[in-house]
C-alpha cells in the first residue's frame, strides 16, 4: 500500500467513487455524521455519495426529521441519523463540554443556570413545539435568564449536548430547534464500551486507510480512548504501515479497481474526504498549498482523490457562480472532468452554474 492506494481506497469506502449510496439516509449513516456547520454544503456532501437527488429533497428529508442535525463529537454542527444521536451524544458530548468549559466560565454559565434553561425549553417546545433562535432567546428572557450572542449559542448547545434539543424543521430559510425526545423517540443510548467499539468500527470502514490520530480528531475523544476504542473493534479492522504510519481500514472491504481518470469531485469545505483527517499527506501537496494561498480556505476542488485548488459559490435567486481558483490549470481531459462536475453540481441545484476564474 502506498499513497496513491490510500487515496483510492478513501474515495471508494466515502462512495465518492464506484457504488454510491441508495438514499441520503443511507450516506449519513454509511459516515455515521456529516459536519454541517455549512448546512448547503452538508447537503452537497451527501448529494455526491449517492444517485440523482435535489437540494430540495435534502430540505425535505431534514424538515420531516429522516435526518437531524446537532453539536456532537467536535463542538460543531453534525448531520447525524435519527437512530444515532443518543448513544453519540452519550459517548462525546462529555469531551465537547470539556472542550467548552473555558467559555463557559467566561459567559457565567453554570449546572445551576444551565438546568434552569433546559427546563424552559422543555416547557415551551413540549408537544411539537419548534422555535428559531430568536424565539428561544425570549423564552430565556422571560425564565430570567440572560441569552443573547455568545451565551444564547453556549445555552443552546449545552442542551443539544444535554439530549434536550436537536434540530427541528426549516421556517423558510431559518433554523428552528426541537426537543429530541419528540424527533427521535426511538433513539438508543448505549454503554461507554459499546458505543466507543461501533463509533471505531464504522469511522474506519467509511474512512479507512486512517490513522489512530485521525479517528481522536474526527471523534473529538482522546487519543487514549481512541486506542482503547482500535482495541475494541480489533476483530473488524486490519492495519498497514505506510512510510511509517499505522493505516487502520475495515477487514472487510470493497474491492475499488482502478480509476476512471481524470476524475474531478467538487467538495464543501467541510466534506469528510477532508475534514476527517489530521493527517493530509495522502491527499494534499504541501506544494499546493504554499501555491493556492487562500484557495484551500474555501471549498475544495479534488482530482483523483489529490486537492488541486478552491472553488467558490454566489448563490443568486435563479443562478450561481462558481469562481475557481485552481493554481495549475488543467489538462484538456481534467477541463472536460471539471465540466462534468460542474453539470452535476447544477442538476442537485436544479438551477445554472456559470463558471468564473
Amino acid at each position: 500500500m502506498d499513497n496513491l492506494d490510500i487515496t483510492r481506497q478513501r474515495l471508494c469506502n466515502e462512495r465518492l467513487v464506484g457504488r454510491p449510496c441508495e438514499r441520503p439516509e443511507d450516506v449519513v449513516q454509511w459516515l455515521c455524521a456529516v459536519q454541517a456547520q455549512d448546512y448547503a454544503g452538508a447537503k452537497w456532501a451527501i448529494a455526491q455519495r449517492t444517485t440523482d437527488v435535489t437540494d430540495a429533497e435534502l430540505d425535505r428529508l431534514f424538515n420531516d426529521g429522516k435526518i437531524l442535525r446537532t453539536h456532537v463529537l467536535r463542538p460543531t454542527w453534525h448531520l447525524v441519523m435519527p437512530r444515532d444521536i443518543r448513544w453519540m451524544l452519550g459517548l462525546t458530548a462529555p469531551r465537547v463540554n470539556a472542550a467548552n468549559a473555558y467559555q463557559y466560565r467566561q459567559l457565567e454559565l453554570d449546572d445551576a443556570v444551565f438546568a434552569r434553561s433546559n427546563d424552559a425549553l422543555v416547557k415551551a417546545l413540549q408537544g411539537g413545539g419548534q422555535l428559531t433562535r430568536t424565539e428561544i432567546a425570549r423564552v430565556f428572557e422571560e425564565a430570567g435568564i440572560r441569552a443573547s450572542g455568545l451565551r444564547l449559542a453556549y445555552l443552546l448547545m449545552r442542551a443539544e449536548l444535554d439530549a434536550i434539543l436537536c434540530s427541528g424543521p426549516l421556517r423558510g430559510k431559518q433554523f428552528t430547534y426541537a426537543l429530541l425526545d419528540e424527533r427521535a423517540p426511538s433513539a438508543k443510548a448505549q454503554g461507554r464500551d459499546e458505543a466507543l467499539a461501533e463509533l471505531t468500527r464504522r469511522y474506519f470502514a467509511s474512512h479507512g486507510p486512517a490513522l489512530v490520530k485521525d479517528f481522536a480528531w474526527w471523534s473529538g475523544l482522546t487519543l487514549t480512548e481512541a486506542r482503547a476504542g482500535i482495541e475494541m473493534a480489533r476483530a473488524h479492522l486490519q492495519h498497514e504501515t505506510v512510510d511509517g504510519k499505522v493505516h487502520w481500514f475495515a477487514a472487510k472491504q470493497a474491492r475499488c479497481g482502478e480509476l476512471e481518470t481524470p476524475l474531478v469531485h467538487l467538495v464543501p469545505n467541510y466534506d469528510e474526504y477532508v475534514i476527517a483527517y489530521k493527517d493530509h499527506s495522502a491527499t494534499l501537496d504541501p506544494a499546493l498549498l504554499r501555491a493556492a494561498g487562500d484557495a484551500l480556505m474555501a471549498h475544495l476542488v479534488v482530482l483523483d482523490g489529490r486537492v488541486v485548488g478552491g472553488w467558490r459559490r454566489t448563490i443568486q435567486r435563479r443562478a450561481v457562480t462558481v469562481t475557481m481558483n485552481l493554481p495549475l490549470r488543467p489538462k484538456k481531459g481534467e477541463q472536460a472532468a471539471l465540466q462534468r462536475a460542474i453539470e452535476r453540481y447544477s442538476r442537485f441545484l436544479g438551477m445554472p452554474v456559470t463558471v468564473s476564474s
